[in-house]
């Protein structure tokens, strides 16, 4: 897979590599258009990276799926343009009672997203607050996935999901090449199941699944 995952370069390839439905593809086709005329006057993604757009952003995140077919409920912090929270809520806008949170402080940033989620449909919800903010509403929401990317070092990153930890919940997040450092951080403030998984898009990225979330007594988070 990460050999034809490297071949995507258009929704045509996307399509064929991951097996995407037409009407899926075109909505992230308006996606890409959306992103390229408010990349313009706002900095939603670092500008190299897109013309490698629908590996790079929309491939990358879309790989989560892989791992929580059957996650109806998903917590996306720190959205950022959508990566990869607004992605998964567009390839599961057919599936029953799939509900996306996105949860994004810029509030440019959430602009765009509602004109995204506006423009395909998407099964999305905005929350406009940061993420320690949001989380007072820890209590009613108990997503089955916590996702983010390149959001912050692991240990802190955990410090932000944990009030949204249930026993179910599982966090996924995206990671480069220290992610296997950034869990042995992390093991020194959090006891949990952590597992790597390699990244579909990039030789040296890893998807760090977490379960079984708890702090350890005495950590110290950085």
């Amino acid at each position: 897979m990460p050999d034809a995952a490297a071949s995507i370069d258009g929704p045509a390839s996307f399509a064929e590599v991951l097996k995407v439905p037409r009407e899926t593809i075109h909505r992230l086709e308006r996606y890409a258009e959306l992103l390229g005329h408010w990349q313009k006057t706002t900095n939603l993604v670092a500008p190299s990276t897109l013309a490698s757009l629908w590996s790079r952003h929309f491939a990358d995140s879309a790989q989560l799926l892989n791992l929580a077919p059957d996650a109806r409920l998903w917590l996306d912090l720190g959205s950022g343009a959508g990566f990869p929270g607004l992605v998964i809520a567009i390839l599961g806008s057919g599936t029953p009672e799939f509900q996306m949170h996105l949860v994004e402080a810029n509030a440019k940033k959430c602009a765009f997203l509602a004109e995204v989620a506006r423009a395909t449909n998407a099964p999305v919800e905005i929350h406009p607050v940061r993420i320690e903010d949001f989380a007072a509403s820890a209590d009613t929401i108990r997503p089955d996935i916590v996702s983010a990317r390149a959001l912050a070092p692991l240990p802190r990153l955990l410090g932000l999901a944990a009030p949204f930890f249930g026993a179910e919940t599982r966090g996924l997040f995206l990671k480069g090449r220290e992610a296997e450092e950034e869990v042995a951080a992390a093991r020194a403030v959090w006891t949990a199941d952590f597992r790597l998984h390699p990244s579909l898009t990039s030789r040296d990225g890893k998807i760090v699944e977490v379960a079984g979330l708890a702090e350890r007594t005495g950590g110290t988070r950085s």
